[in-house]
């Protein structure tokens, strides 16, 4: 792989990573105060919590942005963690709109979302009509720097060394590893989906490779929540702790599924010429069937927490900013 194809693959994750930063910024300002108030009226109903943790996390496309808001609404009091779990399980399930839209391969229309919003940016002074600019140019970025990078990945497909590399990803323990260290590197699920639907497009991964990674970056993704909690009460590290077992838990099942059911061959079949919408029903799968199973038991995840963090004497300042 040459240089320029680097520079190619670097500069389109740049543009990648920065129009999904703007438009999970201009989202999350529309939608932001609305968003906080739905969260402190809920009510302790699962169904309903489910839902709101789901809409949500699809109109910010940032399941991390929402659990570390689930996160200080417990340490504040406003929230039990009962009612967390439910939300954090909709958190995973709307993270997966990302990766959907990303698949209905929209990207021709890119640069005119891109222009159009910057155009919004420059000249309208209205904030709330530039926050709905930063939502256009940061789609239209995002797709702009995907094909970028799928321009620079293009020869990687007749690479014997980049594919033999990539074929240890096959390893449950290798593709699960790598998914969860680079998303907790860059700090996004939706962000390394994409990625990784980026490689599968230009033919240099398939699912069967994928499916471990991609198991990986659902791990990988609660590191901004973990982050969030240092410092904080024994409740707020137990809504984190949640949010890491249920995804360890679903990275436990759909390994096993993957490797001795044809769920894989099954997914493929849905869209066998479409690559990265395999990828994207996989991921909107594992979150759905993880929360229907975990749905039932919800609330012995946060007895379980609570087994894990014990509570400690107040008193004991030192101990309660220790995570």
């Amino acid at each position: 792989m040459n240089f320029t194809y680097v520079m190619g693959l670097l500069g389109g994750l740049a543009l990648f990573l920065y129009g999904m930063q703007m438009m999970s910024a201009g989202l999350e300002a529309v939608a932001g105060n609305k968003m906080k108030m739905i969260l402190e009226k809920l009510t302790a109903n699962r169904f309903v919590g489910i839902l709101v943790g789901t809409l949500i996390t699809a109109v910010i496309q940032s399941s991390s942005a929402t659990t570390v808001m689930v996160v200080g609404f417990v340490n504040s009091g406003m929230m039990t963690l009962n009612q967390a779990i439910w939300i954090i399980m909709g958190a995973n399930i709307g993270t997966t709109v990302t990766g959907q839209l990303i698949a209905l391969d929209v990207g021709e229309i890119a640069p005119l979302a891109a222009f159009l919003g910057v155009v919004v940016i420059v000249f309208i002074k209205n904030e709330k009509v530039k926050h709905i600019g930063e939502i256009m140019a940061g789609l239209g970025i995002l797709f702009i720097g995907m094909d970028m990078m799928g321009t620079a990945m293009a020869p990687l497909a007749d690479s014997e060394s980049f594919v033999s590399i990539l074929t240890e990803f096959e390893n449950p323990i290798s593709g699960i590893a790598a998914g969860a260290i680079f998303t907790a590197l860059i700090q996004s699920s939706s962000a390394s989906v994409g990625i990784l639907q980026t490689l599968a497009e230009s033919g240099t991964i398939g699912l069967k490779g994928a499916a471990f990674v991609l198991f990986g970056q659902n791990i990988g993704t609660c590191i901004t929540a973990f982050l969030a909690s240092v410092g904080t009460g024994r409740n707020a590290k137990r809504t984190t702790l949640v949010h890491i077992m249920f995804n360890i838990f679903g990275t436990v099942v759909f390994s096993i599924l993957s490797l001795y059911t044809p769920v894989i061959t099954l997914i493929e079949g849905w869209t066998p010429q479409n690559a990265p919408a395999q990828i994207a029903n996989l991921h909107t799968l594992f979150n759905i069937v993880t929360t229907i199973l975990l749905l039932p038991a919800g609330n012995y995840l946060g007895k379980i927490a609570k087994v894990i963090l014990k509570d400690k004497n107040e008193t004991d300042e030192s101990e309660l900013m220790q995570w």
